[in-house]
């Protein structure tokens, strides 16, 4: 968009400089993301760029990388108990932040903020201090080492992104639509079901993604509850780190950041439909 012939020198130097800032700023963030990407394609074992690569040489390049993560054991594993725990424990926080959202989203509802910031404390209380807690506390019930206890607390750390969300999406939320349902003679159920979760359901998916996501990346949790049998790809990617240096891990990491962006995709997708559906956005 071209700026108007009366604008100020000051303020299209400003209107440039901020442009650029911006893009240093994307750059800062996004370049390590997007180093990992040709380094996954290395021919030989290390975590650097070929002379080979650099000038463009076929053969400096390999997919073998991806071809282990595909065929190892130990990698499938991890991405099995990544799909597991993580789609169980979006379920469960799914279902937890939603009905915490609605009850706090009613005027009458005593304490509102106190609760808020209960609920959304694992996001701010650092996570050593949750997965301390965590283990200490799963040891005395019997859920550590369990595929249970992690799916839990990864629930504990998802739930208050679908707080949030569904939260934002009740911003604004016409209370006039469930007293007219009420009304007509529609049951409790029949109100939630057919008038309040069409509405709110594109906050509902987008702060299970949230979920899912935090908990297909979380590791620091899982090394203190889980073990050997629960390691998702996080703690494969952190013990390959530890023992092993492997391009593997640039692989995987390729591969969690497409997924990522997917995800991320999907959620600003739903809440422009959200949008549209509470009259926030033309359609």
């Amino acid at each position: 968009m071209a700026l108007p012939a009366h604008v100020e020198p000051l303020e299209r130097f400003w209107y440039y400089a901020f442009r650029v800032i911006c893009a240093l700023i994307f750059i800062f963030l996004i370049g390590p993301i997007l180093v990992i990407i040709p380094l996954s394609f290395n021919a030989i074992p290390y975590f650097s760029f070929t002379p080979e690569m650099l000038s463009f040489d076929p053969a400096g390049y390999s997919t073998k990388w991806y071809k282990d993560f595909f065929t190892n054991p130990n990698w499938q594993g991890g991405v099995r108990n990544s799909f597991i725990i993580a789609f169980f424990a979006t379920i469960l926080s799914a279902s937890l932040g939603t009905l915490a959202a609605l009850g706090l989203s009613r005027p009458e509802m005593p304490f509102q903020k106190t609760f808020m910031a209960l609920l959304i404390s694992p996001m701010i209380v650092p996570l050593i201090i949750s997965a301390a807690g965590m283990y200490f506390f799963y040891s005395d019930i019997g859920l550590a080492s369990t595929h249970l206890g992690v799916i839990i607390a990864h629930a504990a750390l998802g739930t208050p992104f679908v707080v949030i969300t569904v939260t934002a999406t009740l911003t604004g939320f016409d209370h006039s639509l469930t007293r007219a349902a009420a009304s007509l003679g529609a049951p409790p159920h029949t109100v939630f079901f057919k008038v309040i979760m069409p509405l709110i359901l594109p906050g509902i998916i987008s702060g299970g993604l949230f979920a899912f996501i935090t908990s297909f990346d979380e590791v620091v949790v899982v090394l203190f509850v889980g073990s050997y049998e629960q390691r998702t790809i996080p703690w494969q990617m952190f013990s390959g780190i530890r023992e092993q240096i492997s391009p593997t891990i640039l692989a995987v990491a390729t591969i969690l950041v497409m997924i990522s962006i997917c995800l991320l995709a999907t959620v600003e997708l739903l809440r422009r439909r959200s949008e549209r559906l509470r009259g926030l956005s033309p359609a």
